[in-house]
């Protein structure tokens, strides 16, 4: 005889299915039951109520780390979308194709720069490959908001915990019963903290992964990702990019092969630029300001069980829309940093590639409209961190390196480069002309002559 047939079922009536009070084990005050039942909690089966039970029981008892960004997650996440769109191993062919495009690409800059070649191999990641590599570095990039989030979510979850008075809290799973607001609050912050590090783990993993799909070399979102001074092209992605141009795939690949190796060129060679570029992304990071508003309006509108939404909703609504003082004096260093690196790559790509590429012109357009259109590097930037990485001025930067070259070649253009205070300025971006001549002034009053030399030595001076 089955269970639902035995007297002890059929004498039972039947109670009707109350997901919160299953959740919280017991009455749920009116207010939060609002609350709830308009995130969508209000229609949970039975299983998903256990499974929501034992996810909070296990935050709240403890595991994993309390740091701002779950790394674990990020990391599963981000390979979980490269499989998704499709992933294929480096095979020997690839990789020794890849060296010698990557070793061409070299003498020719060779012949344009004297900035020495990076000491690091040439290497063909694939998706997943780039993604294990430049985890480390997102992660440091977006701490600061993650740090910010999780403040703003303990602040939000203090003011719901305060409305509800002294007789309002339900129990909670894994938490003794019957504690006031404040002790519940204090019980449960490591709880908030495990839940915004994975939320925004989540979150960077789905950015790296859709990214890692779309990314050609190491360093095209303008920054260095990669420990090292690696020349990294993602075979892949240069294959499906060279498709929509009607230029054969192995020009492209040696085009995009010197943009590559002259920008890890430029890192390796100017050793302030690349932390310089990375303080300016965490110091804007660090100022930002979370939209608890739009946060509250996104959980409420969106169904919790569907994580793409949620992730989506967060997306729009996570940062404030108005940059702080601080906020806009560093990406205001970070535009500038950015239009001078890809001006001066475009400048020197241009001299490397002009006598041996027949499409060198042609290439070089296609990249200015894949940099145009916000390439995949800024949709990530504005997911994580709330600001668009393009470089706007790089017209001015190009013409200022050109000019610079023009007038004292290529060695006077790249000692520009030779420290901080000597690099072009913002400033510098609306008159490239001016700061030719003054760098000609400059370098004028600091050439030692062999009468100085004599003057020196005789102790005249």
């Amino acid at each position: 005889m089955s269970d639902e047939s035995s007297p002890e079922r059929r004498d039972q009536p039947d109670e009707p299915h109350d997901p919160l009070e299953s959740l919280f084990g017991g009455a749920v005050p009116p207010q939060m039951r609002e609350a709830l039942e308009s995130m969508g909690l209000g229609n949970l089966d039975e299983s998903q109520v256990a499974q929501m039970r034992s996810q909070i029981e296990m935050l709240m008892g403890g595991g994993g780390g309390d740091g701002p960004v779950n790394s674990e997650l990020a990391h599963d996440v981000a390979r979980q979308v490269v499989a998704q769109h499709g992933d294929a191993a480096i095979g020997a062919t690839t990789l020794k194709d890849v060296e010698q495009v990557v070793q061409v690409a070299s003498l020719w800059l060779d012949t344009v720069t004297d900035l020495p070649r990076p000491e690091g191999p040439a290497l063909a990641l694939s998706r997943a490959e780039w993604v294990e590599q430049t985890l480390p570095v997102w992660e440091r990039l977006t701490t600061p908001v993650a740090e910010g989030l999780q403040a703003a979510l303990g602040e939000a979850m203090r003011q719901q915990l305060s409305g509800l008075g002294e007789d309002g809290v339900p129990p909670i799973p894994g938490l003794p019963p019957g504690m006031n607001p404040a002790a519940l609050m204090g019980q449960m912050e490591p709880m908030i903290r495990r839940m915004s590090a994975s939320m925004f783990g989540g979150q960077v993993g789905q950015a790296v992964g859709t990214l890692a799909g779309e990314t050609l070399t190491g360093t095209e979102v303008g920054i260095p990702l990669l420990a090292g001074e690696s020349v990294v092209i993602l075979p892949a992605n240069v294959a499906e990019f060279a498709e929509g141009l009607e230029v054969d795939g192995g020009e492209v690949h040696l085009y995009l092969a010197v943009r590559e190796a002259a920008r890890v060129r430029l890192f390796a060679g100017v050793p302030w630029l690349g932390p310089q570029l990375l303080a300016a992304v965490e110091d804007y990071a660090r100022d930002i300001s979370i939209n608890t508003e739009g946060i509250e309006e996104a959980v409420r509108n969106v169904d919790p069980q569907d994580p793409t939404a949620m992730q989506e909703a967060l997306g729009d609504s996570l940062f404030s829309p108005e940059p702080s003082p601080r906020q806009l004096a560093a990406l205001g260093r970070l535009e500038t940093l950015l239009a001078l690196v890809e001006g001066w790559v475009d400048q020197v790509t241009a001299r490397a590639t002009a006598a041996h590429l027949p499409h060198a012109e042609a290439l070089a357009e296609a990249v200015r409209r894949r940099r145009a259109t916000g390439g995949p590097a800024e949709k990530t930037f504005a997911s994580l961190v709330g600001l668009e990485l393009r470089p706007r001025r790089l017209r001015d930067a190009a013409n200022l390196w050109a000019a610079l070259e023009d007038a004292r070649g290529t060695e006077g253009r790249d000692e520009a480069w030779g420290h901080p205070d000597v690099a072009p300025t913002a400033a510098d971006l609306d008159d490239p002309l001016g700061y030719v001549e003054r760098r000609g002034s400059v370098q004028g009053e600091l050439t030692i002559t062999d009468a100085d030399i004599e003057e020196l030595l005789r102790g005249d001076g």
